[in-house]
């Protein structure tokens, strides 16, 4: 087996002495989508927060292609080739998509280099249509993939999303699990999710956690066989979901 290109060792996060996160050991091989699920409270968004350097563990270590990342902030692991997408749009309202794009391109790329970037991501995301329009008139999906495509425009080894799709329609939903299929082609990524419908739509491998520790590590399908998940996880909303 290949070396991961994530790894955490013993990560852990308490608060106030009650541990989110209680010594998880986790790897995502090169070229891997993994999905992290479980319900609230499970620990994942406070695992998805350490390995994005939005939190500090209390312990434990996070590797990236062997490098010691641990606790390093967002601007720095996208040096290192981690693009992080989180829930939140952090957008410019008064740029066009274009100048959104560009503007995230040239932080990492010359000139001529961020031109082709763009152009691609515009062809990718399908945001090729309204390249020239407000990013502030566009529709939640839109923005959303604006973001995304600003994310990509740094071209990361590996990418991190957190509820990619939380708002949207079901539509848009859809566009956005096609963008999925065709990203992960070329890169790592790890997806937060909730929407099992939409679990279903992009994932291969799942990593299910719950009380701050994973239960369990395997294919979507018999993820969702198993009868330790269906309890914790789907519980009162299993039969919608079967």
């Amino acid at each position: 087996m290949s070396a991961p290109i994530l790894e955490t060792r013993g990560l852990t996060k308490r608060f106030g002495g009650v541990p989110a996160v209680d010594g998880v050991d986790f790897k995502l091989g090169e070229g891997e989508l993994r999905c992290l699920i479980g319900p609230n409270g499970a620990g994942k968004s406070t695992f998805f927060k350490m390995i994005t350097g939005q939190l500090a563990p209390t312990a434990g270590t996070v590797l990236f292609r062997g490098a010691d990342v641990t606790g390093e902030e967002r601007h720095r692991l996208a040096r290192h080739g981690i693009g992080i997408k989180t829930q939140v749009p952090s957008l410019f309202d008064g740029l066009d998509v274009r100048e959104s794009l560009h503007l995230a391109a040239r932080r990492f790329h010359g000139a001529s280099d961020a031109r082709r970037i763009v152009d691609a991501i515009l062809a990718e995301t399908h945001l090729d249509a309204v390249a020239g329009r407000k990013v502030g008139e566009l529709a939640h999906g839109q923005r959303q993939w604006v973001e995304l495509g600003m994310v990509l425009a740094r071209e990361p080894l590996l990418l991190l999303l957190d509820e990619p799709t939380a708002g949207m329609t079901p539509d848009e939903t859809r566009r956005t699990a096609a963008l999925i299929a065709r990203l992960r082609q070329r890169r790592a990524m790890i997806v937060v999710e909730h929407d099992m419908h939409f679990v279903r739509m992009i994932a291969e491998a799942v990593t299910v956690f719950h009380q701050g520790r994973i239960l369990m590590e395997a294919p979507i399908g018999e993820v969702l066989r198993d009868a330790r998940v269906r309890e914790v996880y789907l519980g009162a909303h299993k039969d919608r979901h079967a």
